[in-house]
């Protein structure tokens, strides 16, 4: 497969968001940028499904939530780390923007659904990952990050920045 520039993807999101520094401490192999809306040809659920049950909801229904989440702006940003020699996605999260009406009208980000592919796992792809969020979080005005992960997980947040803050609780649909 050969690699596909930014220029010719639909991008969900700017790609000027993604903190320069970010980028520049990949590899010259992998790139990073938001999710676009033929990445579901890309392995998208394929990746997500080391994290979670991602079951494949074909390339029609991927692509509806695609237009979905781009159609409430300012509020969604999944990025992903695209291998440049497979043009296959490596590792990816999501950033949603939550705003409150505490703190002055304040926003709050929460990164979610942060995953790397069994091959790439062990290369920092999910710091890097972690800090460009984070940094889209704050150029955006969030006042805090926050994120949920298991407490095996733990130590691997706290290598990026992130402090124990509370207790997460979860009530699942039957």
């Amino acid at each position: 497969m050969t690699f596909t520039p930014d220029s010719e993807l639909e991008l969900i999101f700017d790609a000027k968001l993604i903190p320069q520094s970010v980028k520049e401490q990949l590899p010259e192999d992998l790139h990073i940028r938001p999710l676009a809306s033929d990445d579901y040809t890309r392995g998208h659920l394929t990746v997500l499904s080391v994290l979670t049950k991602a079951p494949d909801v074909g390339l029609t229904s991927w692509q509806e939530q695609f237009r979905l989440l781009s159609s409430i702006p300012n509020t969604y940003y999944p990025l992903v780390i695209v291998s440049r020699s497979t043009d296959q996605i490596v590792a990816m999260g999501t950033l949603v923007m939550e705003l409150k009406f505490l703190r002055g009208n304040a926003k709050a980000g929460h990164v979610e659904d942060i995953v790397v592919s069994s091959q790439a796992q062990g290369r920092g792809l999910g710091k890097k990952v972690i800090q460009a969020l984070t940094g889209i979080s704050e150029s955006l005005g969030a006042y805090k990050v926050i994120l949920d992960c298991s407490e095996e997980n733990a130590p691997f947040y706290e290598k990026c920045g992130y402090k124990h803050a509370g207790v997460e609780m979860a009530k699942y649909a039957s």
